[in-house]
């Protein structure tokens, strides 16, 4: 890490202290209008005239979207269904198939992928928690060949150790431009995240199969499993292949504040719960400095926190001021309900930040999910019990 960056990170992170004090982040029990049937019209700052419109509102815990090649659309819902949208329907049948989930805490049916060859194979993988002896649940990513409606030959690949109580925060699964299954899996589990015979607060690699990569960073040691590709991570709710730069990109919620973007290279560790630039749930702070030799300095953070999930690089041409622009989901900001939106954020040719937007404040709703649609638009999920899968798109 740079001089330069330590320094700015860490005026950033003494100037949010004040912006995330206890006073600030209390909730204040402000309740949230319905989301009404729209559509909506915004100006932005440097894409004017955009129109969100409803796709479908009959969504209960909505938590991610994958397209595949057709253009239509794969939704979870935490309960444990997988929806199917087509032509901008939502089929009233969920797709058959899915694992038995727990859903207690921050448990049940998360991400969803689709493997980059599903013309020929039809494979889909899907994380989730996985019911397991005494109540406990486990964090899981399975897979199985979507045919005609139904998930087939479902399998799990890998399974993390169970954990009583908050049991989810499965993460997400992605693909990266080497063929490879990338997985996070959930770190407020203790000193689990540096625990290098723990799968839990990692980032995974494995083949698209479950088997290990004989290339994975720590093959070969007996303390450590082959499965993790990176360490020291809390709840990632954002994990992609970055578009143009083939890079992984990941982020994860902090405490009290210190949300934060990755870039995950093999074998780093990325602090939690070591370092953090956010504070304990009571108002502490988690240590004394927020970065630490040997740790990696996240890309971005937010102080107050925003409750990051969902995150897309976009590369469209429908919004040609957006382009390389990152968007990311907040459910809500410094802890106050009904302060969901829609994050935008500038980088230069560096990867340095050069500003970031809210957007879609008026909705006040929860952002979990962002995804490019091949269609150019922008298509998010807002993580109610009413949810809705909406769309962004040029005003004319």
């Amino acid at each position: 890490m740079t001089v330069m960056r330590a320094t700015r990170l860490i005026a950033v992170f003494w100037c949010g202290l004040l912006l995330a004090s206890p006073s600030y982040t209390q909730s204040i029990g402000v309740p949230v209008p319905p989301l009404g049937a729209g559509p909506w019209i915004f100006d932005t700052a440097e894409q004017h005239n955009i129109r969100v419109s409803v796709v479908s509102q009959e969504l209960e815990q909505p938590w991610a979207i994958a397209f595949l090649p057709d253009g239509s659309m794969l939704v979870t819902e935490r309960e444990g269904r997988l929806r199917l949208v087509t032509a901008g329907v939502l089929d009233p049948e969920p797709i058959s198939g899915v694992p038995v989930v727990r859903t207690d805490g921050n448990g049940g049916l998360m991400d969803v992928a689709v493997h980059p060859d599903f013309l020929r194979n039809q494979l889909i993988y899907l994380t989730y928690t996985k019911p397991v002896e005494n109540g406990w649940g486990a964090p899981a990513l399975a897979r199985g060949r979507l045919e005609d409606g139904k998930l087939l030959g479902v399998r799990d690949l890998v399974v993390t150790e169970p954990y009583e109580g908050n049991s989810g925060l499965n993460g997400r699964v992605a693909f990266g431009s080497d063929g490879k299954v990338y997985m996070s899996t959930g770190g407020r589990v203790g000193d689990a995240p540096q625990d290098l015979m723990s799968l839990r607060g990692k980032v995974l690699r494995l083949e698209d199969d479950g088997s290990i990569p004989p290339d994975n960073p720590f093959i070969g040691r007996t303390d450590a499993r082959p499965e993790i590709y990176s360490l020291g991570h809390r709840n990632t709710l954002g994990l992609m292949q970055h578009p143009l730069t083939g890079e992984i990109w990941q982020h994860e919620n902090g405490p009290n504040g210190g949300d934060e973007v990755n870039i995950i290279l093999p074998g780093r560790n990325y602090g939690w719960p070591l370092v953090s630039f956010g504070r304990n749930y009571s108002g502490s702070l988690v240590n004394e400095h927020p970065t630490r030799e040997g740790i990696e300095p996240p890309l971005l953070v937010w102080i107050p926190a925003i409750a990051a999930a969902g995150m897309a690089i976009y590369t469209g041409d429908q919004f040609p001021s957006w382009q390389g622009n990152l968007f990311v989901g907040a459910l809500r900001q410094g802890g106050i309900p009904g302060t969901g939106h829609l994050q935008r954020i500038v980088f230069n040719e560096r990867m340095e930040e050069m500003r970031r937007e809210s957007m879609l404040i008026e909705l006040r709703q929860r952002i979990r999910e962002v995804r490019e649609g091949p269609d150019g638009f922008i298509y998010l999920l807002t993580g109610e019990d009413d949810g809705a899968l909406l769309r962004i798109e040029p005003s004319n």
